[in-house]
């Protein structure tokens, strides 16, 4: 069984997608769409699709294409979703899934009244730190745990200013000052999604930018931001708390891990930075660096590559960690590219398995609000120094 998939989107990031999808045995055609029509034409020269598109609209009228996958602008995702879903369209989404709470509120109601497959696709879901504290809390190895925290530090300087020219033409500055926030999928979803729980309330501290450049300026930024690095604590349902942080200023390597995590039991704890990783429990400490660590699949010098900055390439080309479970996924992936520490290949294989079992996907809608909207809330706590404020929960997903 197959389905036919338009790509939405054909900037840096949705090529190596493309990829991914025409390969998998479970997807028929695939087709792209940009607003920039020559993007278009050139993904589907060089990924051999079956054709573009003239538009979304397009796409979304023809009964060529079952799904679609978004990789647009971070603050277009959740107006594509709804309209996507509405056109009887399965929805991929890259992260984040909205910048509102009604956005979110909105892809929810509309997932449950079409029935339709959406998800989000998270990559710390799969990155190998959450893959084991997930493993381990199962396990119960941790005891009772009851405090963990997510990084997401990139720094501008290393790539993002590129990637936001690229992207966002003459204006990229007003575009560039997106805030830290409202992009938390990363630092949140490695941490939920390894423990089973959800954010209830949150505090959290901006920190206004001095670069001076015009990026993370108020006047200039689209959003009307200066917070060019956050951080958050967020209690959880069932006691505990978590922190985050979402910096893109910051002496920091994110070209070598932009994502980390930490994970504290009352039997033991797990501990990761930039180069290495420990399990300590009260007996001592174990290091686990090399369970962690994915195998390059591809050259940072691959042409595929390019259009991408050489800060950014690291995501493009990590393969699998030992601790990953490769046994599900489809033979045809073994030789392929993966990317952000082996994620890749199991984001698509969720989301194309979901749409021909009519199952739930890891990251479905309900998942992709607990990763979501507790960054949303954390913004506007920011915004009012620190208040603490709580923050909605839409249930868990129903059974299907």
């Amino acid at each position: 069984m197959t389905f036919s998939l338009g790509i939405v989107g054909a900037g840096q990031f949705s090529g190596q997608f493309a990829k991914l999808f025409l390969a998998h045995p479970g997807v028929g055609d695939v087709y792209v769409t940009d607003l920039l029509p020559e993007r278009a034409e050139q993904l589907a020269a060089a990924e051999g699709l079956a054709g573009t598109f003239p538009s979304y609209q397009a796409m979304l009228e023809s009964e060529a294409v079952d799904a679609v996958a978004i990789f647009t602008q971070r603050w277009t995702h959740g107006p594509l979703v709804i309209q996507g879903l509405n056109a009887g369209k399965h929805v991929y989404s890259a992260v984040p899934m909205a910048i509102t709470q009604e956005e979110i509120a909105s892809i929810i109601d509309t997932v449950r009244a079409t029935g339709l497959t959406y998800m989000m696709g998270e990559t710390s879901q799969y990155n190998p730190a959450t893959v084991h504290a997930r493993n381990q809390i199962a396990d119960g190895s941790f005891g009772r745990l009851f405090y963990a925290e997510g990084d997401y530090v990139h720094d501008m300087d290393l790539g993002f200013y590129e990637a936001y020219q690229y992207s966002g033409g003459e204006n990229w500055k007003a575009t560039a000052s997106y805030p830290p926030l409202l992009y938390p999928t990363h630092s949140v979803g490695g941490v939920l999604g390894a423990w089973q729980t959800h954010a209830v309330s949150v505090s959290a501290i901006g920190v206004r930018d001095d670069r001076g450049d015009g990026v993370f300026d108020e006047e200039i930024s689209q959003f009307g931001n200066d917070f060019s690095n956050a951080t958050a604590l967020f209690e959880v349902a069932g006691g505990g708390s978590f922190r985050t942080n979402e910096f893109r200023r910051v002496g920091y390597p994110s070209h070598i891990r932009e994502s980390r995590f930490r994970f504290f039991g009352t039997d033991a704890s797990m501990e990761q930075l930039a180069t290495v990783a420990f399990w300590q429990d009260k007996k001592g400490v174990k290091d686990i660096s090399e369970l962690l660590e994915p195998k390059p699949t591809m050259s940072p010098d691959d042409p595929s590559l390019q259009n991408i900055a050489p800060e950014l390439r690291a995501a493009f080309t990590s393969g699998s960690a030992p601790v990953h479970d490769r046994s599900r996924l489809p033979k045809e992936f073994e030789n392929l590219h993966n990317g952000h520490e082996g994620s890749h290949h199991f984001l698509v294989d969720d989301f194309v398995t979901a749409v021909n079992t009519r199952t739930l996907p890891s990251v479905n809608a309900w998942v992709a609000a607990r990763y979501t909207l507790p960054g949303i809330i954390a913004h506007e706590s920011a915004r009012q120094g620190g208040a603490r404020l709580e923050i909605p929960d839409f249930g868990d997903a129903p059974q299907v």
